[in-house]
């Protein structure tokens, strides 16, 4: 059976590639698996409600944004809850089985250049752009 995930409010093949290069913006929340940012180092007292309505705020002023990708590394450095906000959210290359399935998942499905809609995790709610591999 084909695996498909919601893209831009669209099913989409999950496809099947070697590496995939990513960037992500993550907010945490009191019911994630280690509620602490890697940004402030401060333990998360928001709700998962809260959470999502935050990042949904995020992604709404990144796409609107003339320069998205841009718009999307800033908002990492200045808002995810990651280590990688340090990199503007840049994981650099990963295959499969390196992160949680829905995060893969949702990665394999996006084209260069797209982002994800929120994606749910362990970790906290995330939003996700596709990167080149070079």
């Amino acid at each position: 059976q084909q695996r498909q995930v919601l893209v831009d409010g669209k099913f989409r093949k999950v496809v099947r590639m070697a590496e995939v290069r990513a960037a992500h913006l993550l907010v945490k929340h009191t019911e994630s698996r280690n509620p602490i940012s890697r940004r402030t180092k401060e333990r998360i007292t928001r709700s998962k409600d809260e959470a999502t309505t935050i990042l949904k705020k995020l992604r709404a002023d990144i796409v609107a944004s003339p320069d998205p990708q841009r718009a999307f590394a800033d908002a990492a450095s200045r808002s995810s809850d990651c280590s990688s906000y340090r990199a503007g959210g840049d994981l650099g290359k990963f295959g499969r089985g390196a992160m949680q399935k829905p995060f893969e998942d949702a990665t394999f499905a996006l084209r260069e250049g797209e982002i994800s809609d929120i994606v749910d995790t362990d970790s906290g709610v995330h939003i996700i752009l596709r990167l080149p591999l070079n």
